[in-house]
């Protein structure tokens, strides 16, 4: 049993883990994900598809298998840091013992004044006290932290992979786009999101340097006493609310469309390229698809903006064109049917992870063990007595011995010049 928990807590068991689940990250990412069994069985074959549904290819980073492997690596730093819980403290309290200095990796003899040495190296107040031969010892220690590095970076990646997963497996993630002035609901909770304005910022030249939408969002779950937090959101530069990051994902054309009858307004909406709406109690549907600023130009040289448009009939395509601004779409008498007030319209993401704390605090604790790891290397001095009176200084340093060792002898020249 005790080897069986040796392995699952040891560096091979991990590296196996990561291998896996590398290849894993891999095929999801050549692999299309999220196809139906007729998209996967068109580009491969029927028997493939089934194959790719069945080990949940088609999601692979939600699946239950990477799930599972990812739980596997999470025990495994676990139970490594477990494990190794009770050497490091046995260590980190033996350092400066006699009996555990170790073998020293450089020797200087002749030395008369040993506090000097240790000073000269910013080394802490030195511990007397005798060796195995009753000789007078004087042992310091620095850095003793430096052996918890890879202790506490297992500990941050720990934490950083349970952030990560289960804020993957939590998240809430929703798309809402819509024109300045508009609320729109956000499908499947209790919140409301409010376009208060978009600005589309753009340079000399014309080119666009920035997106930037000014939001309320409504928490509607308070019944009567509706909470509404506001916020900015641009490219690069998220807004917040209620718990929520806001993302200005993408943007579109957009216009508002009119029908009347007899010169009076009988229905009026605001539709975003793709969207379409139903001509009063008719079969008609009439569909925005793009918006075309330069189409046409007035006496003046101004730019007339066309509407390309589409008309279908009972989900049937009827008919397709271009609608100048200000003039009637053809053959809907007695309606008149008008596009107007090209504009932008904003698309909106709306992510929720309350894991992120979990694995940014992961991510400062890893740092933090890189940091012991390889800043705060333990270094370990002792002086022994001799007969004559002089002493014998000795040093090591589990890494950057070398460089350690010449620094000792530098700073014994020193003293001696």
């Amino acid at each position: 049993m005790k080897k069986i928990w040796n392995f699952l807590g040891s560096m091979q068991f991990a590296i196996l883990l990561l291998v896996i689940l590398s290849l894993a990250c891999a095929g999801g990412s050549f692999l299309p994900q999220g196809l139906s069994f007729e998209e996967y069985a068109a580009l491969y074959s029927e028997r493939t598809a089934g194959l790719i549904l069945a080990l949940r290819l088609d999601d692979v980073f939600h699946s239950w298998w990477v799930l599972a492997l990812t739980g596997f690596l999470c025990g495994n730093l676990l139970l490594c840091n477990l494990l190794r819980l009770p050497q490091l403290l046995r260590r980190s309290r033996q350092a400066g013992e006699p009996a555990h200095l170790g073998a020293p990796t450089v020797t200087v003899e002749g030395v008369r004044a040993p506090d000097a040495l240790f000073s000269r190296l910013r080394m802490p107040k030195a511990v007397e006290s005798t060796d195995a031969e009753g000789r007078t010892l004087r042992v310091s220690v620095k850095h003793r932290t430096g052996l918890w590095g890879a202790w506490v970076c297992h500990l941050g990646i720990l934490l950083l992979i349970l952030g990560f997963v289960l804020g993957q497996m939590t998240k809430e993630e929703y798309t809402v786009y819509g024109v300045p002035g508009q609320i729109k609901e956000i499908a499947g909770t209790d919140y409301a999101l409010g376009i208060r304005a978009f600005q589309v910022q753009r340079e000399e030249d014309g080119f666009v340097s920035q997106y930037t939408a000014e939001l309320t969002l409504y928490d509607l779950s308070t019944g009567e006493d509706v909470l509404a937090q506001d916020t900015t959101a641009s490219v690069n530069h998220p807004g917040s609310a209620f718990g929520f990051k806001l993302y200005q994902n993408s943007t579109g054309d957009a216009a508002h469309l009119t029908v009347r009858k007899d010169g009076a307004t009988v229905q009026e909406a605001v539709l975003c390229a793709g969207e379409s709406t139903t001509l009063l109690e008719t079969p008609l549907k009439v569909l925005l698809r793009a918006v075309l600023p330069d189409y046409d130009k007035a006496p003046d040289g101004s730019p007339i903006p066309g509407y390309a448009y589409q008309i279908d009939l009972e989900d049937s395509f009827y008919t397709m064109n271009v609608q100048p601004e200000g003039e009637a779409i053809p053959d809907f008498q007695p309606y008149e049917v008008f596009f107007s007030e090209a504009q932008s319209y904003t698309l909106i993401q709306l992510k929720r992870d309350r894991f992120t704390p979990v694995a940014l605090l992961g991510a400062l604790i890893t740092l933090l063990g890189l940091f012991l790891a390889f800043y705060l290397q333990m270094r370990r001095v002792w002086a022994v007595r001799e007969a004559d009176g002089s002493w014998t200084v000795c040093a090591n340093s589990p890494k950057g011995g070398a460089l350690f060792a010449e620094q000792v002898r530098e700073a014994a020249n020193q003293i001696h010049s």
